[in-house]
């Protein structure tokens, strides 16, 4: 007689299917994978203020992932998926707060005047930076829609801008050193494009430091203020008009040559 065989249960079996625990489960994790990528985009701007903010939201990040690692069992995924959850959530909003401190605003009380630092010796300053600090300048008194252009095919301007009283103002910026003024050739250059080109209602020629005589004269006669590099260090200091405020070249009664030692 044949004897049935009967199959003996492996006590290691698997468990049954839970459709809910898994159904909850992907849902719990692709609600962390939305707001990580949500993260990424508000960190990579926070990345450039708060580097530091940053490395915590890393840290943060990291041991999310490790308490995940960690977690065995349906209801141990459940409160490692919250817990990873939570995490992101508190880095999202620390990382905000440090977003929201950096765009506070910075600007000063209506009629407040602010200062523009520039070194003490020109030298120090780049070509580049040089025209960044002669913006900042226009900006602090009252200039609007200032704009740094200078580089190649620039046609002579470097910064353009429109005075408090609606002027349109086109200046050049000439970073040298002391020992090289600034010549007619330059001024040449410049009033060929400064009016026809750029539409200037005042063109200005900002130097690190003295024009030549012929420079001046030719100045006077196109209509181009000049400023050499004590009347920019007045300028700085607030201790003299901005460009915008000075009489027309020939309208001061300063004779050129005397003009050339400014």
């Amino acid at each position: 007689m044949t004897v049935p065989e009967h199959r003996v249960r492996d006590g290691s079996a698997r468990r049954r299917f839970d459709l809910r625990a898994t159904t909850v489960t992907f849902g719990l994790a692709a609600m962390a994978l939305v707001l990580a990528g949500w993260v990424v985009r508000m960190v990579y701007d926070a990345a450039q203020r708060r580097p530091v903010w940053v490395f915590a939201l890393v840290l943060g990040a990291t041991a999310a992932v490790l308490l995940g690692r960690r977690a065995r069992g349906r209801h141990t995924a459940e409160r490692a998926a919250l817990r990873t959850t939570d995490a992101l959530a508190a880095a999202t909003a620390t990382t905000l707060d440090a977003l929201e401190e950096d765009q506070a605003p910075a600007r000063c009380a209506s009629g407040e005047e602010t200062t523009v630092v520039l070194p003490t010796g020109y030298e120090e300053l780049g070509p580049d930076e040089f025209e960044e600090a002669i913006a900042e300048l226009c900006r602090r008194d009252g200039c609007l829609d200032v704009e740094v252009v200078g580089g190649a095919g620039d046609l002579g301007a470097d910064v353009l801008a429109v005075t408090p009283d609606g002027r349109r103002i086109v200046i050049q910026c000439k970073r040298y050193s002391e020992d090289h003024k600034v010549g007619s050739q330059d001024l040449q250059r410049f009033g060929g494009t400064c009016f026809t080109v750029h539409g200037a209602d005042v063109a200005v020629l900002v130097a690190s430091t003295e024009f030549t005589a012929p420079a001046v004269d030719y100045a006077e006669r196109c209509g181009i203020v000049c400023v050499n590099e004590e009347r920019l260090r007045d300028w700085c200091q607030q201790g003299g008009p901005a460009p915008w405020e000075l009489p027309p070249p020939g309208e001061d009664g300063v004779e050129p040559e005397d003009r050339a030692s400014w």
